[in-house]
Formats: C-alpha cells, sequence, structure tokens
C-alpha cells in the first residue's frame, strides 16, 4: 500500500529517487548516508541505478588532480543520460556535493551545463530548499560555511535504515582542520577544526547500537584534535569520549581515524591499554620519512617524533598494528629523501598503508612551487614504496595464521555456508558458520592467509573438530 503523502506535498514527490556516489574518506561516505536520510524526508528513496534517479548526487573528493578530473568525466556521463531522460519527460537533476563543489563553486556549473546545483560540505542541512529552487529552474552554488550547526539540522535515520547499513556505522565527531600542510585542500573545503558536543555523539552512538551497531568509527579530518564540549562547562579530549562511549551497553568495538601525528597525546595512547573495545589498530598518516620533507610539507613534526609515538603505542598494547599515508614526488624530493621514507616504513613494518604521488592542487603553498618533479620519477618511486608496502602487508596477514581473535560477522561469505566479518585490523575474515551469527563477535582461530582475505575456523567447531 503506497504510504500517503504528508500535509503540504505534492502525491508526485513520494515516487522520486536519489543516487547519492561518494568519492575519496569515510567522512564523505558518512555525509552520503546523513543526505540520504535528509532527502528520504522529502519524499526520496534511496536508488543504485542511474536510468531510475530523479536526482544524482555526486559526493567528490579534492584531495589529489585524479580525484577531480574523475568527476568531470563523471558528469560527462550523466549529462548524456539526463538528456536522454529529460527527452522522456523525466525531470532528472544533478548535484555536485562535497569537496570539488567546495573548492570550485560556480565553476563546476560554467564547465558543465547538466549540472543544476554545487553545495559545499557544511550546506548539505539546506538542500531540500536548494532542489525547490533547482525545481524551479534555478542553477545554483551554496558553498558559504554555516554559521548554524549542520549536525543539528539534519534528521537521525531511523530504525530501518540503521539496520539496512549493517553492523559498523561511522560517526563524525569533528571536521575541518588548523593543520595547513602546504599540499592539502581540507583546511580550504572543509574550514577551522570544529567538534561535535559529547551528549550528541553519545546520543547518535546509542541510536545506532539501539538498532544492531556492533561497531563504530569515529571519524573527522583530524580526529584526535577531537575538544567537544562535555556538558558540564569543560571540553572532552578523543580519549575521554571514547572512555564514555566504551561504557555503552552492546557496542562490542571502537575505532577513529584520520589522525595527525602532533595531536597524537599520551592519554590517547594509554586509551589502547586501558579501553578493550578499542581495537588494535591505529591509522597514522607520515607522509613521508624525511625530516626536510617534512619541514617543507609544514607536518609541524619529524620523522623521529613519529617513530617515538608508534614505539609508545606499541608499549600501551604490544598487538598494535600500524596503517599510514604516503607521498611521493613532493616538490624538491631528492633521492636521499625518498630512501628515508623507505627506510621509515622498513623500520615500522606497516600492516596496510596508502599511497599517492604528489598531485599539485590549486591554491596550495606546494602547487607554486619551482622544483615541481618528473612524473616519471614520481612513477618510480611511488613502485618502489608501493612494492615494500604490499610486502609488509602480506607479511602481517602471514602472520596472523595461527592466532586466536574475535571476528565481528557482518554478512554472508563468498560460498555457501560462509559468514564473512572483520578482524581487530580490518581484515576480511571468512570461516564457515550459521548466519545467525552475523551481527555478533565469535572466537575465530585463523587457519589461511590469502592475498586480500584471511580464512579461519570458529572456535567452537575447533573444540568439535
Amino acid at each position: 500500500m503506497e504510504t500517503p503523502p504528508r500535509a503540504g506535498e505534492a502525491p508526485s514527490a513520494l515516487k522520486r529517487k536519489v543516487l547519492v556516489k561518494s568519492y575519496g574518506c569515510q567522512m564523505n561516505v558518512y555525509d552520503a548516508t546523513r543526505m540520504t536520510d535528509l532527502l528520504g524526508r522529502e519524499g526520496y528513496a534511496e536508488t543504485k541505478s542511474e536510468e531510475d534517479a530523479d536526482l544524482v548526487i555526486l559526493n567528490t573528493c579534492h584531495i589529489r588532480e585524479k580525484a577531480a578530473d574523475k568527476i568531470y568525466s563523471e558528469l560527462g556521463k550523466l549529462a548524456i543520460a539526463k538528456r536522454a531522460l529529460n527527452a522522456q519527460g523525466r525531470d532528472m537533476k544533478i548535484v555536485v556535493a562535497g569537496c570539488v563543489a567546495q573548492a570550485e563553486g560556480e565553476e563546476v556549473l560554467k564547465r558543465q551545463r547538466a549540472v543544476d546545483l554545487v553545495v559545499g560540505p557544511q550546506s548539505y542541512h539546506r538542500l531540500p530548499e536548494l532542489l525547490r529552487q533547482a525545481r524551479d529552474g534555478a542553477r545554483l552554488a551554496d558553498t558559504e560555511f554555516a554559521v548554524e550547526d549542520k549536525f543539528r539540522t539534519l534528521p537521525a535515520p531511523n530504525r530501518a535504515q540503521i539496520r539496512a547499513r549493517g553492523v559498523s556505522a561511522f560517526v563524525t565527531v569533528q571536521e575541518g582542520c588548523d593543520k595547513f600542510c602546504s599540499f592539502c585542500v581540507v583546511p580550504y573545503t572543509r574550514g577551522a577544526e570544529a567538534s561535535r558536543p559529547v551528549a550528541e555523539i553519545i546520543a547518535e552512538t546509542m541510536r545506532l547500537v539501539d538498532a544492531g551497531v556492533r561497531e563504530i568509527t569515529l571519524i573527522g579530518q583530524n580526529v584526535n584534535a577531537y575538544l567537544g564540549p562535555d556538558g558540564d562547562g569543560g571540553e572532552a579530549s578523543l580519549a575521554q569520549l571514547l572512555d564514555r562511549l566504551a561504557r555503552i551497553e552492546g557496542l562490542a568495538r571502537l575505532r577513529y581515524t584520520t589522525s595527525h601525528p602532533v595531536d597524537m597525546a599520551q592519554e590517547l595512547i594509554d586509551a589502547h591499554r586501558a579501553i578493550p573495545k578499542l581495537m588494535p589498530y591505529v591509522h597514522l598518516p607520515v607522509q613521508s620519512g624525511s625530516d626536510r620533507i617534512l619541514k617543507a610539507m609544514n607536518r609541524k613534526h619529524g620523522a623521529d617524533a613519529y617513530l617515538s609515538i608508534v614505539e609508545s603505542l606499541r608499549k600501551a598494547r604490544s598487538d598494535i598494528a600500524m596503517s599510514s599515508d604516503f607521498i611521493v614526488g613532493f616538490p624538491g624530493e631528492s633521492d636521499a629523501d625518498f630512501e628515508a621514507t623507505m627506510a621509515l616504513a622498513r623500520t615500522v613494518g606497516f600492516a596496510s598503508s596508502f599511497s599517492f604521488k604528489y598531485s599539485p592542487r590549486p591554491g596550495t603553498p606546494a602547487a607554486d612551487r619551482d622544483d615541481q618533479i618528473d612524473e616519471t620519477v614520481k612513477s618510480e618511486r611511488l613502485a618502489a614504496l608501493q612494492a615494500l608496502l604490499e610486502e609488509q602487508r602480506q607479511a602481517f596477514n602471514a602472520a596472523t595464521v595461527g592466532r586466536e581473535f574475535d571476528v565481528l560477522f557482518e554478512k554472508a561469505g563468498r560460498h555457501a555456508g560462509q559468514i564473512a566479518g572483520k578482524s581487530p585490523y580490518m581484515q576480511p575474515v571468512h570461516v564457515e558458520g550459521p548466519m545467525e551469527r552475523v551481527g555478533r563477535e565469535a572466537r575465530v582461530k585463523i587457519i589461511a592467509a590469502g592475498s586480500n582475505s584471511l580464512g579461519g575456523r570458529l572456535m567452537s567447531e575447533e573444540a568439535k573438530a
């Protein structure tokens, strides 16, 4: 039976469908779900198909040149689809959201006439009104940093929406960055650091847990800089927030990302010893192992300081694993600078990492330097670093064989009779087991390591064997 329209709402509104495609960071994934929830209240049903969509939102990333180029390529394809649908009497709207929207604003409207609306990350809560204006024929760009708090304006997802998204969820606790790394556009596209109040985060987390979520990842552009109002006139640190959240009954796991070494306080390091629900996996971008390049990047830390943090984390919890981000070919990077990066990676031994060639971003200090590195050199260095990091990832996976740890099961496995979940170290794990275990943790013994996942056996089945 079709749901009747709300007062003042046209029946046709209930038939509209929205597709949100996210690129880049986990913050964008979270923002995409919030936009979907908001538009659901406006009568939009979520779809995964462009052919069914009356509204397509590209939630974009601007961190690298290729990411932005990919968006314009996608917009070209959408423009063709839009013309075809409009010829059939369908009024498809295209929205560019996220960091490309924030950085380029009205330029997006000029470059691609098929785009109806450009909306920055701080303006999502105004989407319904902006779309109403777009339906009246306006082409708009809203990239002002909003004074009001968008989190208080955006609606909470309902229980059914939460359950449909699975047992793991992101919760944004902090946005923006004040570090101004010389290669990065985030301070310009996301604004200054701002932290949500503790009470709001706890309330959102409790709603998620009540609907079946068992793992929460706290996210922010610089999440360990979190300092949120605690409700008592003071501010809570990320470590204090994690401690509060760990007390929520039914919540099995906590994670946080992405961190900056400068804000990796001893209190947060100690939390890995004190909070069993906090997973032993830390993503801590270093970008380079050369002090000279780190200074040019305006990272405000050196290689030794980074290595000291890693040592302290491993002292706090011996089974902790590290992940990182690297940039090769930063302007002025010499062979010796690159070798320092390779040396740091060898010293740490990463469980997983992301690595990229330096990409000049307009408006950042590094983009204006006259000592840019040749693309061929960048590619050679990236290949060498990625070979080392992949070797380390495979070695870490292999070292888990024979170990026992808890796995949070999330879905059916690849083969009949299998269920799949996630290790404490973010590795996919497949075991033979009943679907009734999905949504719960269970003890698993790892018996095999593939290139991208682990095979295990439920300890209850191990005991029977």
